[in-house]
């Protein structure tokens, strides 16, 4: 009879074990592909009419300078970023960003350092002017010609982080980092955009605009060491150029 009972005693501690392997087994979520964040699956690329437009917006700004805050010939650099943006639509002529290779990448880059080289070519031109105190003697010339420089250099910045931000346009349409460098409202909260958002352009030039107006992060934030740096460097130029405007302006209209 022990050993009979011990025979019994054993079965139904193995029994007992079986259901609690079979409860942890419910109570434990099923194992399947790990859970991707909506900005990580691939999409459909972004159109490229918002960045057409706004790199002819900062060339025409350039064009608006006069001559002694721009690169001689003045005609030289915005006639480089027309011929670089009419050879981006000669490789890829299609009306969304959904093919990369070496050559779009570099002709792209290329366009927002020609853009960046004129407009900080201008700016240091005029802030060369506001501190020996020469350049136009009426207020309003003052603050058309500063305004184009800090409205070209927002344009600028919005394309550095455009073009950098997780690989660029063709590389978070396809989902290729696993990592963003910005943090936008929209990635840290479901239920407030399309279960596929991803930001385009628009975003960046908010970005952009709300960081040369507030001198500092708003509602997206920087991740990335190189993120942080260009966020800084853009504050830092904005903040020199209303400062000085600023006081320029108030001392002429006194």
């Amino acid at each position: 009879m022990s050993e009979s009972n011990a025979g019994a005693g054993r079965e139904l501690v193995e029994r007992l074990h079986r259901r609690l392997d079979r409860i942890e087994d419910l109570l434990e979520p099923a194992a399947g592909p790990e859970e991707r964040p909506s900005w990580r699956q691939p999409t459909e690329g972004e159109e490229r009419w918002a960045v057409t437009v706004a790199i002819l917006v900062a060339v025409g700004l350039q064009l608006l300078l006069p001559d002694r805050l721009t690169i001689h010939p003045r005609w030289l650099l915005p006639a480089l970023d027309v011929t670089l943006l009419l050879a981006l639509a000669a490789v890829h002529p299609h009306r969304r960003f959904d093919r990369s290779s070496i050559l779009l990448r570099g002709l792209g880059l290329s366009l927002v350092a020609a853009i960046s080289l004129a407009n900080a070519w201008s700016a240091v031109e005029l802030v060369r002017e506001l501190l020996r105190g020469t350049g136009p003697d009426g207020a309003l010339a003052l603050l058309g010609t500063a305004g184009a420089v800090w409205a070209t250099n927002v344009v600028a910045f919005a394309l550095w982080y455009w073009e950098w931000d997780r690989g660029g346009p063709v590389a978070r349409a396809q989902a290729t980092k696993a990592y963003p460098d910005f943090l936008f409202p929209q990635m840290q909260q479901t239920g407030i955009s399309a279960p596929d958002w991803k930001p385009y352009f628009g975003d960046y030039l908010y970005v952009a605009f709300t960081n040369a107006t507030a001198f500092s992060p708003t509602d997206t934030m920087p991740l990335t060491t190189w993120a942080k740096l260009l966020m800084m460097v853009q504050t830092s130029v904005s903040l020199i150029i209303v400062l000085l405007v600023v006081s320029r302006a108030v001392g002429i209209l006194q």
